[in-house]
């Protein structure tokens, strides 16, 4: 076969083809850094734990009684107010990757690494939820909920099997409200409204963010930090190493169809080595 018409085919491929190692962050630099991020306001019943910024915008409110590991208050800041843009963009990002499979309501049990549509339930986790990345470093999962994410007062999220998790994801994407009744979560709840209706809630790796309304908050604990946890994703937001405080800009995602920058090494090499061995098998060429 003519070696130009495999030029063409392969460079599609490898420009277009998905490149799950080379991800980046779906969070936007500013919103990286928020642990809790309401729109209409955060409240909260003291004492709240938080490592990451909390804030609001454009409603400045945010209640009081809290512990800060890490970040600060943002009412209404010029970081709060590009941080609500950029979660817009985080939740068109999240849910342009659906509808992916549909699966039962429940989610307790195993799960590997996938887009995952959920039907609406009275609980939609009632016990222990392993996500399990079959030993990928990049594993990424995203749960999209048409309306309403409902867990369990026993319910547990674990991730096991991903190596360093230097590219972990893991979004829920959530049409109305999240209500999470604990003990503890994990990834990042993108969504309307979010309750932490029965309270004493951990999250030591994700963030609560909430894109119209407002995030009620019960002496809970929430991290964008992932520490003690032994993986490298910051709030697991893929390709956010620890470290690095939670933020991330756009990185090699592809956007708006281009390329991401390490796929022009991949189509160099590719493309050379496609042309010397046709040197090879016609000399004269």
């Amino acid at each position: 076969m003519n070696a130009m018409k495999l030029a063409v085919p392969l460079f599609v491929a490898l420009a277009y083809g998905p490149s799950p190692a080379l991800a980046g962050p779906i969070l936007g630099a500013n919103l990286a850094s928020f642990a809790v991020l309401g729109a209409t306001g955060v409240t909260n019943v003291p004492v709240s734990t938080i490592g990451g910024n909390l804030g609001s915008a454009p409603n400045p409110s945010v209640g009081g009684g809290y512990i800060f590991t890490s970040g600060s208050l943002q009412q209404n800041t010029a970081i709060a107010q590009a941080a609500q843009i950029e979660l817009d963009a985080a939740i068109l990002a999240v849910n342009g990757t659906g509808p992916g499979l549909t699966i039962g309501s429940d989610l307790t049990g195993t799960i590997f690494p996938g887009t995952y549509t959920v039907p609406a339930a009275a609980t939609n986790l009632s016990g222990a939820l392993i996500l399990d990345g079959g030993g990928n470093a990049n594993a990424v999962w995203n749960f999209l909920f048409p309306t309403t994410l409902i867990t369990s007062t026993f319910s547990t999220v674990t991730m096991i099997n991903v190596g360093s998790g230097a590219g972990v994801g893991l979004y829920w994407s959530v049409g109305t409200g999240a209500t999470l009744n604990g003990p503890t979560f994990a990834g990042n709840v993108l969504a309307n409204t979010i309750d932490s209706s029965n309270g004493d809630l951990t999250i030591t790796c994700g963030r609560l963010l909430s894109a119209e309304a407002q995030v009620t908050l019960i002496h809970d604990r929430v991290s964008i930090g992932c520490a003690g946890i032994g993986l490298g994703s910051g709030g697991f937001d893929q390709g956010v190493a620890i470290g690095s405080g939670g933020t991330g800009g756009s990185g090699g995602q592809i956007v708006n169809g281009v390329p991401e920058p390490g796929t022009f090494l991949l189509v160099g090499l590719g493309l050379a080595g496609l042309f010397a061995s046709r040197k090879r098998l016609f000399p004269g060429a």
